[in-house]
């Protein structure tokens, strides 16, 4: 059997190597970023988000810690904090599961199918059981205010550069560009 670190490692590189964009936070192999797109055919689909994930020493045989930075509307995500409450994660987790599950198939399934009944985000789950419409209305609403691939980083060389457009962003920012003299 492998040690925690070399199968920490193993993990993170799977996790590269499947197309995901991991963004270390520091020179160990513990805490990073993953910009993770919502599921197609939901009302998250085109949003992006940075999730920060923190492995414990005793990962694989100890859960990793998965946050939302940007924000996102859905009853099992602390709307401050972005903690996530996913049963498989936070309970269930075993060794045999991998940061590509986690990425693939649990952080997919939390968003198609909410657990209202054991919320984080009690706004969030009490519009879900009274208004489904209203609801999914809400999520797309913070999917384009708050889920955009600028939101998760997604450009991160060219990000300094789009935020000075950002504040006139909405006000066609071609023309604002184009319209501005030489000093």
């Amino acid at each position: 059997m492998s040690s925690p670190s070399k199968r920490r490692e193993m993990d993170l590189m799977k996790l590269m190597m499947s197309d995901y964009k991991v963004e270390m936070i520091n020179d160990g192999m513990q805490e990073f970023y993953v910009e993770f797109n919502g599921p197609k055919e939901s009302p998250y689909q085109g949003g992006v988000w940075k999730i920060r994930v923190e492995l414990p020493d005793a990962y694989p045989y100890k859960s990793p810690s998965i946050g939302f930075v940007n924000k996102i509307y859905h009853p099992n995500v602390d709307e401050m904090s972005g903690s996530v409450c996913l049963d498989v994660i936070n309970q269930t987790w075993s060794p045999m599961f991998d940061l590509v599950n986690v990425f693939e198939v649990f952080l997919p399934q939390l968003l198609l199918y909410p657990n209202p009944s054991d919320p984080l985000n009690g706004e969030a789950a009490a519009l879900m059981m009274r208004d489904r419409t209203t609801y999914e209305q809400r999520v797309k609403e913070y999917c384009e205010k708050y889920a955009k691939p600028e939101d998760a980083g997604q450009a991160t060389e060219e990000k300094s550069s789009d935020e000075e457009l950002s504040e006139d962003e909405y006000a066609s920012s071609d023309e604002a560009v184009a319209g501005q003299p030489d000093p």
